[in-house]
């Protein structure tokens, strides 16, 4: 299992575990993380990082039941573009068997800070992260931890510490992955 974050700081309380930084946003996370599938060849990918939530209070932990892109959605085009990328259904079940207080929701994937708008859930790299493990035929989930809401502009009042805390501690049950 290959664990994959945004940032070191995601993955510097993730002893033991095999693990890749694939940068900060949509595009850099689909290139990067392609290339260390290519190099690596893990059986299986988690995703995982920070995320806001104008629902959800921190740390809660989120499961992606599909990352979808939100910078590219327009309803009045006629363009054919994929815009959602979903996890594999069986390491999805296992990780929410695993981490059964952990909501199951859709999580929105933008360049920005606050324009997932219409989701309870949003980050930047998910949608990057499980479309380049679509293509490459390597089952892939997204654990996000909550920190903040996209609508608090005092940083300093985001939760990273908490949030880091929850996710380290949900990928020691995720071991078993």
């Amino acid at each position: 299992m290959l664990v994959v974050a945004a940032t070191e700081r995601e993955l510097a309380l993730l002893d033991r575990l095999d693990t890749f930084c694939c940068g900060i946003g949509p595009v850099e996370a689909a290139l990067q993380t392609a290339r260390a599938l290519e190099e690596r060849r893990p059986g299986s990918v988690v995703h995982i990082g920070l995320a806001g939530s104008r629902t959800l209070e921190p740390p809660a932990l989120v499961l992606g039941s599909e990352a979808v892109y939100c910078d590219v959605i327009d309803p009045a085009s006629r363009l054919p573009r994929v815009e959602r990328a979903r996890p594999d259904v069986a390491l999805l079940e296992r990780a929410h068997a695993a981490l059964p207080e952990a909501h199951v929701l859709p999580i929105a994937t933008c360049g920005k800070v606050g324009a997932g708008t219409g989701f309870d859930v949003e980050a930047m790299e998910g949608f990057g992260v499980l479309r380049a493990c679509e293509l490459a035929g390597v089952p892939a989930v997204e654990l996000r931890a909550v920190s903040n809401s996209p609508d608090e502009a005092d940083r300093t009042r985001w939760r990273f510490d908490d949030a880091l805390a929850a996710l380290a501690a949900a990928l020691e049950r995720l071991d078993v992955l």
